[in-house]
């Protein structure tokens, strides 16, 4: 595959030139989900996922909330774990984090894992709220930069909206 061709993780979409994209990385040490700005350079970068759209930016982050993992297709199973070299090892896999240096941070989740499954198990609505204000934070930024600017409020109106 050309090093230079960018594919959303979701669609497969081919990343045009002059499109408003998403970057997005996981720290598996820190429990922690960031997204960022597009950026060339960093989009290249090994752990780094694509988004074409807040949708899949969004449906990425819902995947990394229920399976702890940016992999995608979604949810790999115990059982074809096995099949990975470090599914039945009893050495660890090395894990490197992503570089995102010089990447500018849109946002950033950070989750403990057992309250996340109980929520999940209990109550998955509750989750939307989080969602919702992602979402709305990457549509700003998916819009010129003018309307970006004159929007600056939007994030509170929309909480103000769900209390």
């Amino acid at each position: 595959m050309d090093e230079t061709l960018q594919l959303c993780t979701i669609c497969g979409e081919e990343k045009a030139a002059g499109q408003i994209w998403f970057l997005i990385a996981e720290s598996h040490w820190e429990d922690t989900l960031k997204v960022f700005q597009w950026n060339d350079e960093i989009a290249r970068r090994k752990g780094i996922y694509h988004a074409c759209c807040p949708a899949h930016a969004e449906e990425l982050v819902i995947h990394w909330m229920t399976t702890g993992s940016l992999d995608f297709p979604f949810a790999t199973t115990v059982e074809a774990l096995s099949t990975y070299p470090w599914g039945t090892s009893t050495t660890l896999r090395v894990v490197l984090e992503p570089d995102t240096r010089g990447a500018r941070q849109l946002g950033e989740l950070a989750v403990h894992r057992d309250s996340i499954r109980r929520v999940l198990t209990e109550s998955p609505d509750s989750l939307q709220v989080i969602l919702d204000e992602l979402c709305a934070a990457l549509r700003r930024e998916s819009r010129p930069s003018t309307a970006r600017l004159e929007s600056g409020d939007d994030i509170h109106l929309s909480l103000l909206r769900q209390a």
